[in-house]
């Protein structure tokens, strides 16, 4: 192996990358904020109150969620064996989704307690609703992913037919609150958010890389990892268990944002190979490094205005998906 193929030297790339786009993504905005800037202002002054209350935040959770959605795509395409195997694809995302339009159009009372927290919650039964049906269907279907797929597609034209029908009933501050959330977007953020965030998705993420010689297990075959004494089904329900916490909790902090977690687990595969390993940790720091620098252009490009990063990351990662659906061979596709 290289020198420049070797996982060390790709993680610590990944990271330099992350670093410099964090750095840039902190001084860009509607009012640039240089370091320089901020070295000459008193603590208490507005630039430091801009920084640190929005900017810092923001960066942050773009991090923690660009790595959420990263590695719980690189699980599910490890649990399913194949690189087009993605949490969007198979209609989590839109079960998380479709349990926060619930919570936003009908006219549940929350106590004030549980009303902050009513988003990331029904978020992630949403996403483990849906994940535990597509784990049934691949035990049902004997792993077939193409039968996989379609029922994921299925699924998520379902949960979009629901969305579609209370948003046809909902009032127009509901409708845009939706609409906005549904196009993906870290603007709504503060420390407690944050806060929530990290003890939630760090941990999830940890204890799925220590999962990672298992999903290597995996790979040979349910029954070779049987034979190695590996309980499949049990780490299978785990890792989707991982995966649906993951995803809903990225959905419920930033509404839907697509291709993370197709795209980046597949060129970081690409270049360090398929031992979950280094993937997964690798997977993180792609995620984080993409999700920042689509949410640093989609705040700049346009500004004072915002672009929602879900649409940035869909103009790249749409295309990229068609390529990888047109370069797979007719019976990689089965």
């Amino acid at each position: 192996m290289s020198r420049f193929r070797s996982p060390w030297m790709s993680i610590l790339v990944l990271l330099f990358l992350l670093t410099t786009v964090t750095l840039i993504s902190v001084n860009s905005g509607a009012l640039s904020l240089s370091f320089h800037t901020l070295w000459n202002s008193a603590f208490d002054d507005m630039e430091w109150q801009i920084w640190l209350d929005i900017r810092l935040p923001r960066v942050l959770l773009a991090i923690i969620v660009g790595g959420a959605l990263a590695i719980s795509g690189a699980i599910m395409q490890g649990l399913f064996r194949n690189s087009l195997a993605d949490p969007g694809l198979l209609g989590i995302s839109s079960g998380a989704a479709l349990m926060v339009a619930i919570v936003i159009i009908l006219p549940f009372s929350f106590s004030p307690a549980f009303a902050f927290y009513s988003h990331i919650v029904t978020a992630f039964i949403g996403g483990l609703i849906v994940a535990m049906i597509i784990f049934s269907l691949h035990q049902l279907s004997d792993g077939n992913l193409a039968r996989l797929l379609l029922a994921g597609i299925a699924i998520n034209a379902l949960c979009m037919s629901f969305i579609g029908v209370l948003s046809y009933i909902s009032t127009d501050q509901q409708l845009r609150q939706f609409s906005l959330w549904m196009m993906g977007s870290l603007s709504q953020i503060d420390w407690k958010t944050l806060s929530i965030a990290t003890l939630v998705i760090i941990p999830v993420s940890i204890l799925a890389c220590w999962q990672s010689h298992k999903l290597n297990l995996l790979q040979l075959g349910d029954e070779e990892a049987h034979y190695l004494g590996l309980n499949v089904r049990r780490t299978k329900f785990i890792l989707l268990l991982l995966s649906a916490i993951l995803i809903g909790c990225a959905v419920a902090l930033s509404g839907v944002i697509g291709f993370i977690g197709l795209v980046v687990p597949h060129l970081i595969r690409m270049r360090i190979g398929s031992n979950h390993v280094w993937l997964l940790p690798a997977t993180i720091l792609g995620g984080a490094t993409l999700l920042l620098a689509a949410d640093t252009l989609s705040r700049t490009l346009v500004s004072p205005a915002e672009i929602p990063v879900g649409l940035i990351t869909g103009l790249i990662g749409g295309p990229y998906f068609l390529w990888l659906i047109l370069r797979q061979p007719a019976g990689r596709m089965s």
